[in-house]
């Protein structure tokens, strides 16, 4: 462990050689430079937009560190693992067996199963941040895309993260687009930035069609059972609002998401608002501690919940982290769900 001495250090030098010589993410404002001649490629300069803010590269980069593993996922899926430094990560990472990146994981350093840090990007000589706020981005961790850019690391922002104005210009909530429509979004992003557009959108195609070959098994006819998302908590549910992956999972497996007025993606509601939409089903989040038999027991157990319809009917469904986060691993997350809510139907 480094001391607070050292990492001071260690900040100040690489502030001191951004200045100088411009490292980490090869990345300018955009209309400057001229950089396809040195890139070798006629592919860059390339600019995109990423949460309303453009950035032009150079070059695609080539010391990407990721937090989180339906981020590190994406990576994954678009067959980049060798531009990566390394993964942050908790010691969850959802089940592997299914996935066909599940090699990349043992390939990639995974490198602190905290949070990430700056010490750890600069530790890693990334040159770009692949994070969301909540996601490893945050003004109480002084991580964030600006504090980065001093280091001369350049950073991207998760879409269902970007930040979207709703809660009165506080910046908490999170979320501007449907949740596919983000995965989707950043597929074709992170194409265009390394050059590997045709891959993500074979990934595209493939999705759309996993996902309307689950659409087409829904019933047309009858009432959607209503669904209402848990990840924890007990005094206050944290639960999914329109822009986290939950509502798009829940909406096309044919179910009818309960809080889908809520203009967020990841946030908290009060137990009186569960109990009067009173939920036919309830799906938990998997992941860490309490573990899923956990939730599920506290669920049955808390008083106000007992003549909700999902709990009276014992309609509680199991679904890991890395499906319900924005990740390549959310189609086979709507597939999972539909044919279980196929065998329940509305009230």
């Amino acid at each position: 462990m480094r001391t607070r001495r050292h990492r001071s250090a260690a900040l100040l030098t690489a502030l001191t050689l951004a200045a100088l010589t411009g490292c980490g993410a090869q990345v300018a404002e955009e209309g400057k430079g001229d950089s396809a001649k040195a890139s070798g490629s006629g592919h860059y300069p390339v600019t995109i937009e990423n949460c309303g803010t453009k950035t032009t590269y150079d070059k695609a980069p080539r010391r990407v560190v990721t937090n989180d593993v339906g981020i590190a996922d994406i990576m994954f899926a678009l067959g980049l693992e060798d531009h990566m430094a390394g993964y942050v990560m908790p010691e969850y990472r959802g089940k592997l067996d299914a996935v066909a990146w599940k090699d990349a994981y043992g390939k990639v350093p995974w490198l602190s199963k905290k949070a990430i840090t700056k010490e750890i990007a600069l530790d890693a000589k990334a040159d770009l941040v692949f994070a969301g706020w909540n996601y490893g981005f945050g003004e109480d961790s002084d991580v964030t895309p600006a504090s980065l850019k001093k280091l001369g690391i350049g950073s991207y922002v998760l879409t269902e993260s970007c930040r979207n104005g709703s809660d009165g210009g506080q910046g908490s909530a999170r979320g501007v687009m449907p949740p596919l429509d983000a995965l989707y979004t950043d597929l074709k992003t992170l194409g265009k930035i390394f050059d590997v557009e045709d891959r993500a959108d074979a990934l595209i195609a493939t999705y759309r069609k996993q996902i309307a070959d689950a659409q087409a098994k829904v019933p047309k006819d009858g009432a959607r059972p209503t669904v209402f998302l848990y990840d924890g908590g007990q005094d206050k549910p944290m639960t999914s609002g329109r822009f986290a992956g939950p509502h798009d999972i829940i909406t096309k497996a044919g179910g009818d998401h309960v809080m889908k007025d809520l203009d967020d993606s990841w946030t908290t509601v009060g137990w009186e608002s569960v109990v009067e939409r009173d939920p036919d089903v309830i799906v938990i989040n998997d992941y860490g501690t309490p573990t899923a038999a956990q939730k599920k027991a506290f669920l049955k157990s808390y008083g106000p919940l007992k003549n909700v319809s999902a709990i009276k009917n014992d309609r509680i469904f199991v679904l890991d982290y890395a499906d319900l986060v924005e990740s390549p691993r959310n189609p086979a997350a709507v597939a999972a769900l539909s044919g279980y809510l196929r065998n329940v139907g509305g009230h």
